[in-house]
């Protein structure tokens, strides 16, 4: 029972994650007459708005993860263990893990979000993510390696389709690394590939709706869509995806787009753990949530960030699943702890929107501002890339993003074009043909020696 961790007469708080609501938390406690346990299936803290940055081949991994441990230390009423949790036990009070049963005077789900892949089991099985850095590494890896396979085929059209991308979904994540790769078609690709012709290469965008950005302004959407349009980015709106098979895309029963690389950017549930009351649990996995962030229906089990549903009448569809609203639950849930502590009432959040934005490219980002004040361009590439650099944990990965950053704007070129683990899909797939999201979400095993190239997965209908 408690894996190992010191006997406490403090009220132990055992949070489920460290994301950005989970680190702000703990940090906030730190000093506080609490006993602090974090759990994470990672040792590490990764800042995920960077992420396709590693895909592209931009960054390193470790330019945008921080070890947990070295972020606490010297905080001494901080523990951490590495686990998965398996289950929640509100009636003991326990958090069920794979190395061992935690108990808890309060817990809080901090775990954030998983794909939402809408029930679409083909592009679930063979469609790339973004949403963790073994996802991030995978698709770097894949990409070349299919730009590797189009140097030895002889048919235009199967050529064709291993260098041509999908990226489904309109929201940040979706335009940024279709600018990120419209720059590395650009500047990069030709380099490294002067056998192919990089003109054939096509970069769709395919978004439900009827905007770019949707959640953003009118002038960042108008914005944001002239920037990709100028990078020869295909924007195709109110188009779904309907199935991914024989290296096409279907858009309909009948229209596809030829392509081996669809990138999923289309979706996010919350990241639910089972044993809270079913009632509490929304359609997209999120949990409801009072005005305290506590679960419904409980008294000492909380949820923040991605994985809160707090619905009020500013917010009837619940808070945007952002960083900010995460750190700003986090601070206000770490004050609301020690106000109970010193026997004092609880204070209902209220988030502060300090804005948006989103970057497309080299000199090219859109930015919005609380009183209706927007700008892009070259300031708002510059604002991107400051609030960004000052938000990353550790002076060492601002230190070593902003050299690499530099680099590659003086030298318009991306260095990190290395197939260190060649990614097949047969690695993620279950006895049943489906991608394990266990395997998804964490590092894969691969065999010592690297595989060899293979043929595109197909998939009957």
């Amino acid at each position: 029972m408690d894996t190992n961790l010191p006997v406490t007469s403090q009220p132990r708080i055992v949070i489920v994650g460290c994301g950005f609501g989970g680190l702000r938390l703990a940090k906030e406690l730190a000093d506080a007459p609490v006993q602090v346990v974090v759990i994470d299936r990672n040792n590490y803290h990764n800042f995920q708005p960077l992420l396709y940055q590693v895909a592209t081949g931009a960054l390193e991994a470790d330019n945008i993860a921080y070890p947990i441990r070295k972020i606490f230390a010297g905080q001494h009423n901080f523990f951490y263990r590495m686990a998965d949790v398996q289950r929640i036990h509100p009636a003991s009070n326990t958090v069920i893990t794979n190395i061992g049963d935690i108990r808890y005077d309060h817990l809080v789900l901090a775990t954030g979000s998983l794909t939402n892949f809408f029930g679409l089991e083909s592009i679930e099985r063979n469609a790339m993510q973004i949403k963790s850095i073994p996802n991030a590494l995978n698709l770097r890896s894949f990409l070349f390696q299919n730009f590797e396979k189009a140097l030895l085929k002889e048919d235009p059209a199967a050529r064709q389709a291993l260098m041509n991308v999908v990226v489904v979904g309109g929201g940040p994540t979706g335009v940024e690394i279709c600018g990120s790769l419209a720059e590395m078609r650009k500047d990069v690709l030709p380099k490294d590939y002067p056998e192919l012709d990089l003109k054939q290469m096509e970069i769709y965008l395919i978004e439900a709706g009827g905007e770019v950005l949707g959640p953003m302004s009118k002038e960042s959407q108008q914005k944001a869509k002239k920037y990709l349009e100028d990078m020869n980015i295909h924007i195709r709106l109110n188009t779904s995806a309907k199935r991914f098979e024989d290296c096409k895309l279907y858009t309909s029963d009948t229209e596809f787009i030829r392509t081996e690389n669809v990138i999923w950017a289309a979706g996010v549930n919350g990241a639910d753990i089972p044993g809270l009351p079913e009632a509490v649990v929304a359609r997209n996995k999120r949990v409801n949530v009072d005005h305290v962030n506590r679960v419904q229906g409980t008294t000492n089990i909380y949820a923040i960030g991605d994985l809160a549903n707090m619905i009020t009448e500013e917010m009837p569809r619940g808070y945007p699943m952002l960083a900010p609203v995460a750190i700003q639950q986090a601070e206000q849930l770490a004050n609301n702890f020690k106000r109970f502590m010193r026997g004092e009432a609880m204070k209902p959040f209220h988030y502060v929107n300090k804005g948006s934005m989103a970057i497309v490219g080299r000199n090219r980002a859109v930015v919005d501002l609380p009183g209706d004040k927007h700008f892009g361009g070259f300031l708002g590439w510059l604002t991107w890339l400051f609030v960004h650099l000052m938000t990353l944990v550790g002076f060492r990965n601002k230190i070593v993003t902003f050299v690499d950053w530099a680099t590659s704007y003086l030298s318009s070129d991306k260095a990190l074009r290395l197939i260190i683990r060649p990614y097949k899909r047969s690695d993620f797939k279950d006895d049943k043909g489906k991608a394990n999201a266990e395997h998804m979400n964490s590092t894969p095993q691969y065999n010592p020696t690297p595989p060899a190239i293979q043929e595109p997965v197909k998939t009957q209908a």
